[in-house]
């Protein structure tokens, strides 16, 4: 593949503009770039659960996920292209389907918690929100295929539902929400 970045300081984002992929020049506040720096700590944020001590399989799917939220990133850096496939959100419904079987149900709000893994798949859930109301504005104004922002919708649900898993693996009690606490 060759050398992808052979200069990273390259100072030509100091008058504030970032270059997209496709060459063009654009201000480091607009809303796409606020879209792709969200998809980017959404990553960051599921790179840093996947530094818990997981189920084996839900480590596995975190991994694949990262690598679909790289294709997000880039093709909102690509204006006009679609990489993140429609198919991929039909692989996080099959995820959702599959670990919520095995979850009890709902009976109360659930709070952030419970094991630090399960705490910090809460916190990628809330990042992963705010990746996809940014991706949601910049469609708005400019037009995106349907996909990134399907994919973010289901990706949040998902991650709650693999926090409660993760509890439950790690044999910890969910934090329910307590409405009448007086």
């Amino acid at each position: 593949m060759g050398n992808r970045l052979s200069v990273i300081a390259t100072r030509t984002g100091d008058d504030g503009t970032t270059g997209l992929a496709d060459g063009t020049r654009i201000g480091k506040d607009e809303p796409r770039m606020w879209a792709i720096g969200d998809v980017d700590e959404l990553n960051s944020a599921i790179g840093l659960l996947c530094t818990e001590v997981l189920p084996p399989d839900i480590a596995a799917h975190l991994l694949d996920i990262q690598h679909d939220l790289f294709d997000l990133g880039g093709e909102l850096s690509m204006p006009g292209r679609a990489v993140l496939q429609p198919a991929r959100v039909g692989h996080l419904d099959r995820l959702l389907a599959d670990y919520n079987a095995d979850l009890p149900p709902l009976r109360e709000f659930v709070l952030p918690g419970g094991c630090r893994a399960a705490a910090l798949a809460h916190m990628a859930r809330t990042i992963c929100r705010r990746a996809e109301r940014s991706v949601t504005a910049l469609g708005r104004e400019e037009g995106l295929h349907a996909t990134p922002r399907q994919y973010l919708n289901r990706l949040s649900d998902l991650l709650f539902v693999l926090s409660r898993a993760i509890n439950r693996s790690a044999g910890r009690q969910e934090v329910l929400w307590r409405p009448r606490r007086n």
